[in-house]
């Protein structure tokens, strides 16, 4: 028996047709060469219908002028975070922060990880578009256009938190001042007279990353020293490339006496590298991190980093994709940034003499 029909609004527009303003589901499922089970499937999210043919009755439902509406009861009370990579303390502090927001707002959340690639796969996307949370969060990663238009189908909002590349205009997105803090650490290095400053990346595929080291450049710059290529080294924000960077840069004939690590992670296998050639931190090396995850207060010595707020980040995109859920015409800003801060420790001081 055919189920009926699930409820939704239709919208039309003046560049549509009689045609299309008058079609039913079932001369959509015709147009598609599908049954109409199939296309009532498609607008209650479910996930038993192929990729190929849901992206087809999707395409129609939009020429016609079909969406869902965005009703609260439908939803499940959910909160999907997804992060490209799971497994450091960083992710932690992203966790504590959508769960703090999703706690206060009786919902729960929902993990998923992308193996490492920035976008996630197509069966994520049906599988979200089936549980109909209130929202989805994303942690360095995006979505591409398909996915764009299934989860905005569904009327599920989405925000990116540190989006890998340029989301686009019409994406909401929370950051931090990467480029600042690359600046402030650098910056703090040569104000103790460091003048050759090495560097460890992250991915250059992310954006942050990116800023981060175009901070570094420019202080070096400002500075008026020169930025030596030979002394950056890409980086991937793990702990064992930092230990393996640090030890090209550190055997080095003319090593140097400071290293902005990129990220904590990073700086801690830094430290590694540095122990293993009988380097003392900050005596003969200094060190600054990025990011202030709570290990860096209690190594040895204590980290200098920057501190990105990732609680606070993570708490408002999730506050945001709650606003975005509650209402569709809540006006979302296309890019937020909140600061970073140097937190001065023990891994910095003034270069060795000679």
């Amino acid at each position: 028996m055919t189920p009926p029909e699930p409820a939704e609004t239709r919208t039309t527009s003046p560049a549509v047709g009689r045609s299309q303003q008058t079609a039913t589901l079932a001369e959509i499922a015709r147009e598609a060469g599908v049954s109409a089970p199939t296309v009532s499937k498609v607008l209650n999210g479910r996930a038993d219908v192929a990729p190929a043919t849901r992206a087809r009755v999707e395409d129609l439902l939009r020429a016609h002028g079909y969406r869902r509406r965005r009703a609260e009861a439908s939803r499940s009370p959910l909160i999907d975070l997804v992060f490209h990579e799971l497994e450091s303390a960083w992710a932690m502090e992203v966790i504590r922060g959508v769960e703090n927001v999703a706690r206060d707002a009786g919902l729960s959340v929902v993990l998923s990880e992308s193996a490492g690639r920035l976008t996630p796969g197509r069966t994520w996307a049906d599988q979200v578009a089936a549980r109909r949370p209130y929202g989805v969060v994303l942690v360095l990663s995006g979505l591409d256009e398909s996915q764009r238009a299934l989860l905005g189908s569904r009327s599920i909002p989405f925000v990116v938190m540190d989006p890998a590349g340029d989301p686009g205009a019409d994406v909401p997105s929370i950051g931090a001042t990467n480029w600042q803090g690359g600046l402030a650490a650098t910056r703090h290095l040569v104000d103790l007279g460091h003048r050759r400053i090495g560097a460890i990346t992250g991915p250059s595929r992310m954006m942050c990353s990116r800023a981060r080291v175009d901070g570094y450049r420019a202080a070096l710059e400002t500075a008026g020293l020169p930025v030596d290529p030979g002394l950056i080294m890409p980086g991937d924000f793990h702990h064992e490339t930092g230990y393996r960077r640090g030890l090209e840069l550190l055997r080095r004939p003319d090593r140097p006496t400071a290293v902005f690590a990129g990220n904590d992670l990073q700086a801690l296998g830094l430290y590694e590298a540095a122990r293993e050639l009988g380097l003392r931190i900050p005596e003969d090396l200094s060190v600054v991190g990025f990011d202030d995850l709570p290990v860096a207060r209690w190594v040895g010595p204590p980290l200098t980093t920057v501190r990105q707020p990732l609680t606070e980040m993570a708490e408002a995109a999730a506050k945001l994709v709650l606003d975005l859920g509650r209402d569709a015409d809540t006006p979302a800003a296309t890019r937020v940034e909140l600061a970073t801060s140097l937190v001065v420790r023990s891994s910095t001081g003034s270069p060795p003499a000679g």
